[in-house]
């Protein structure tokens, strides 16, 4: 197979540290690539919590060349500046514990290393102590390319009931690969301006029109025009509205989170067996995501890094993976993958992705679009090429690359996308250092999604030495934006049953013992679902003593308290569904009256859910009934009110009216 190489990564032959002038800061390289340090450039930073005090603890690892200081900084999730610090320390101390915090609330910090040698490393993390399940996530919009589509039905009917039962509510849009990028747009912008306060995602799945950026230029290769998902997050109506125009960099805040799902023009030129067709491709990635959802696909909590570029004076893409890795799989989970020129093939990075399994991977080196330089074995550069990643079945679910000409996803067997296109764990990839991304949030339960948009959105909140083309029109995220990282085992196999006593539902609990439950209700399939319990249930049993009649769908999700690097969070699974139809109430209403004291107590025969009103006259035949009493429900076989009214009468008639 011919490749060239379309840009050489620094390498020299010294093993000392050298010191390079760099906007003003002196910055380190390291010239042996395989003792690279661009994880200084990084605070790499994990969080242990305990409930009794409430105390939040940071832990990072030191800087190898000495740090002068460490400026410690809080936040919540939301706000849009760090404020002033809660701590600076010095650089010889590599923890902080933060006492002044509340369990079930959630806390944001950003470390900043001011490093001995002039350079700055940032560090971030998303922590909390029990905080909270997020439940309602909001409503994501599903734009489905029906060309590429075609067949799917099944599979994209298991999608949009996974997605609701991970609390999104969902609206489904058709639209045809030769559609206007601005037509599909306004698609979306009239859900989101519908309720906007809902609608806060979109889902771009199959080979939905593509708009192009302005011409850029982020590798040196010269200017281009580059694919622009930005645009279907933009729901304030300032993109260009020409479309022979576009734009270089986001006109304001996106609000939406944006992903895509698309493999088309994939044939796998070169490889060793030819790659399924379009259809087959995307069946296989939705039969993928259902499995993550589920918790089926089990990949250890561990990153791989394969750093070929360097700091390269400060720009430090890979610290995009070592400032992510930390929070998210811990302390001493990274494992390196061998970059020099003569490693064995055995060591490389696309070697070590079908040897074995990882949550998250890095990769950087000279790139094309689809292939990376010293990542894998091909050629006299010792390339990666997005065949691999597809023929040796390359096991990471959440991928980060950087390269040259990789930005532009849309050309054929883009490396990118041949993450999606893997036979068993690739769900999410991005290019990250130009700008870097920020994923930290994902460590309490925030999606995928999130950190798309929190990065596309970015200026300077989140930092690294050298950050360029932040809010660049280009930055994309291939992959559903509404997964997860944690996904658990959902419970399995509920049943609904319905009498006088109201709903029944039972079910098959989770192999974990720890795991408790949480109960919902809807009236429609397509929700949105109301939780019926106020704490977690520990039984797999529930009577809804309060639905009137209806048709309802219930839904149960396993609920378990996740601990990880960042800290701990109620963390529900998947929702599992029944429905049921509880039939308005038949038959009289038998009412009897009994005296407590100087007061008539009634009672009578009533069904769970169903609203009762008691009535009273003072003559049978001449009078007229007068609600004595707001709506009763019942809540369960029967029913009772007790008349307090002091009553001058010589005697009162009571009747109970149902629906």
């Amino acid at each position: 197979m011919n490749k060239t190489r379309a840009v050489s990564a620094w390498t020299a032959r010294i093993r000392t540290p050298i010191w390079i002038a760099s906007t003003g800061l002196a910055a380190l390289m390291i010239a042996d690539t395989r003792a690279d340090s661009t994880y200084v450039y990084a605070v790499q930073l994990s969080a242990t919590v305990q409930g009794t005090p409430p105390r939040i603890t940071l832990s990072w690892q030191l800087d190898p060349y000495g740090a002068a200081n460490y400026t410690i900084y809080r936040k919540a999730k939301e706000q849009a500046s760090w404020g002033t610090p809660v701590a600076s320390l010095p650089g010889y101390v590599s923890s902080y514990a933060d006492d002044t915090v509340a369990k079930g609330a959630t806390y944001e910090y950003q470390v900043v290393k001011a490093a001995n040698l002039g350079y700055a490393g940032y560090g971030y993390i998303f922590s909390g102590i029990e905080a909270p399940a997020l439940e309602d996530r909001g409503t994501v919009v599903l734009v489905i390319a029906k060309e590429s589509a075609a067949g799917l039905e099944t599979e994209l009917g298991q999608l949009q009931s996974d997605l609701i039962g991970d609390g999104w509510g969902v609206i489904r849009h058709d639209v045809s690969t030769t559609d206007s990028p601005q037509n599909v747009r306004a698609l979306i912008m009239g859900d989101y301006n519908a309720d906007p306060g809902k609608v806060n995602a979109v889902f771009l799945f199959g080979h939905v029109p593509i708009l192009q950026s302005g011409y850029m230029d982020y590798d040196g290769h010269g200017p281009r025009a580059m694919p622009a998902d930005a645009y279907y997050g933009d729901m304030n109506n300032d993109w260009p509205t020409d479309p022979s125009s576009s734009l270089n960099y986001i006109p304001s805040d996106i609000a939406l989170m944006v992903g895509r799902v698309d493999l088309a023009k994939m044939p796998g030129n070169g490889a060793a067996v030819p790659w399924p067709s379009e259809v087959e491709l995307l069946r296989n990635y939705l039969n993928k995501d259902h499995r993550w959802r589920l918790g089926q696909l089990i990949v250890p909590r561990r990153a791989l890094m394969g750093n070929r570029r360097g700091d390269e004076g400060g720009l430090a893409v890979a610290a995009s993976g070592y400032r992510n890795f930390e929070p998210l799989v811990g302390p001493a989970n990274t494992i390196e993958a061998n970059i020099s020129d003569t490693a064995p093939a055995t060591q490389r990075w696309s070697s070590m992705l079908a040897g074995g399994a990882y949550l998250w991977a890095y990769g950087c080196g000279a790139g094309q679009d689809t292939a990376i330089g010293y990542l894998g074995t091909h050629g006299t550069d010792s390339e990666a090429w997005s065949m691999d990643l597809v023929d040796w079945n390359a096991r990471a679910v959440f991928v980060m690359v950087f390269g040259s000409h990789l930005g532009n996803w849309d050309h054929t067997d883009n490396i990118m996308r041949a993450v999606l296109a893997t036979p068993q764990a690739g769900l999410v990839c991005c290019m990250s250092g130009e700008p870097h991304w920020f994923c930290h949030h994902m460590g309490l339960g925030e999606t995928i999604g999130y950190s798309a948009r929190l990065t596309i959105n970015n200026t300077t909140l989140y930092q690294n030495q050298m950050n360029p083309f932040t809010r660049a029109a280009y930055i994309a995220l291939m992959g559903d934006p509404t997964l997860r990282m944690e996904p658990i085992e959902p419970p399995s196999n509920l049943q609904a049953s319905v009498d006088a006593a109201g709903v029944h539902l039972n079910w098959n609990g989770v192999s974990d013992p720890e795991a408790e439950y949480s109960v919902y209700r809807a009236t429609s399939t397509l929700g949105p679902f109301l939780r019926l319990n106020n704490s977690l249930i520990s039984t797999t049993n529930f009577t809804d003593v309060t639905a009137a009649p209806n048709a309802y769908t219930y839904m149960v999700r396993a609920v378990v308290l996740q601990t990880n690097p960042s800290g701990s969070y109620f963390n529900p699974s998947q929702g599992i569904f029944a429905s049921i139809s509880i039939p308005a109430p038949g038959g009289p209403i038998e009412v009897q009256v009994k005296s407590e004291g100087d007061q008539p107590v009634l009672t009578w025969n009533s069904q769970a859910g169903v609203a009762y009103r008691v009535q009273a006259t003072d003559d049978v035949i001449h009078g007229t009934w007068n609600d004595l009493s707001g709506p009763i429900t019942g809540n369960g076989p029967s029913a009772s009110w007790t008349d307090s009214v002091t009553n001058s009468s010589a005697h009162r008639f009571y009747r109970v009216m149902g629906p």
